[in-house]
């Protein structure tokens, strides 16, 4: 590789966030001195010419859920790699891979796949159960009811759901609002950091958009075990070169249930953590030179 010629990474961006994420900011500058040119690109603009770079990193594509069938089009055309691969994408891009990772022994949160036509039917054997509905392919609680089965307000809100989706029921933890859910990020395979994010006050959604918080914090060596379970599994599927990594969960009765694998474009929380982006990128390097 020559310093003159640096190879070309697309990072893929969407119109919610075009450039580069300032949370990305150090992962770029370090790509840079690692002689690899970073270049933001929304994932879905007609303009961009894909086979002019060497490969593509998935990064602030948040809006991929309301146009999925589009975005699988375009994994499917690309005319180069991504980082985490598309035949990983695919599969964590809709979350029935939770039942997957059951299969496999790894304790997930209960889980219950339901078509929209079917939520009513389902949701009857649960009168009285405080629980989520979410579709299969979604993010920042996009399309999400929660409340308990049988009042008014619920059932007015699945109504509401659109009936073109499947949907996830699952049980409402309040260990989410007592005690916070769990990220912790990896970087080929390898423990780099975690986080714990908690909900606002009177909210149960963790993300930011809704008023959430995160902070650093080290887990311990079970819970860190835990997450490479999650891994391993996944490895067990087929799909084992996994570059980079968020394993969602919560703690409840000191066991970790898994709430989510994000490996297409989760928030890594870098900008706390510069050193976790310095070793990112030195594996994109790996990756992109192998």
């Amino acid at each position: 590789m020559s310093a003159t010629i640096p190879l070309r990474l697309a990072i893929a961006t969407s119109d919610l966030v075009p450039g580069i994420h300032p949370d990305d900011a150090h992962l770029a500058a370090t790509l840079r001195q690692l002689d690899i040119e970073p270049t933001a690109c929304v994932w879905n603009d007609p303009a961009v010419d894909w086979a002019a770079y060497d490969a593509v990193l998935l990064r602030s594509t948040w809006d991929y859920f309301k146009h999925y069938a589009a975005f699988t089009r375009w994994l499917d055309r690309l005319p180069i790699p991504t980082i985490n691969d598309k035949p990983l994408v695919r599969w964590n891009s809709d979350k029935r891979y939770l039942l997957d990772l059951a299969a496999q022994g790894i304790d997930i949160i209960p889980t219950q796949i339901v078509p929209a036509k079917d939520l009513p039917q389902a949701l009857s054997a649960r009168h009285g159960e405080e629980v989520v509905v979410k579709p299969t392919v979604s993010g920042t609680a996009w399309h999400t009811a929660r409340g308990t089965v049988g009042e008014a307000s619920f059932q007015q809100a699945i109504a509401q759901l659109p009936l073109a989706f499947d949907y996830l029921v699952q049980p409402f933890l309040h260990e989410v609002v007592n005690d916070g859910e769990w990220s912790l990020l990896f970087f080929g395979g390898e423990f780099s950091h975690a986080v714990i994010k908690r909900p606002a006050a009177g909210d149960y959604r963790v993300q930011s958009d809704f008023g959430g918080t995160a902070e650093l914090i080290e887990p311990d060596a079970a819970l860190i075990a835990s997450a490479q379970r999650a891994l391993a599994a996944t490895a067990a599927l087929g799909h084992a070169k996994v570059a980079y990594a968020r394993v969602d969960g919560v703690v409840v009765g000191g066991k970790f249930l898994l709430m989510e694998l994000e490996m297409i474009e989760p928030f890594l929380h870098l900008e706390v953590r510069p050193d976790a982006a310095e070793r990112f990128a030195a594996h994109v390097k790996q990756r992109l030179t192998a």
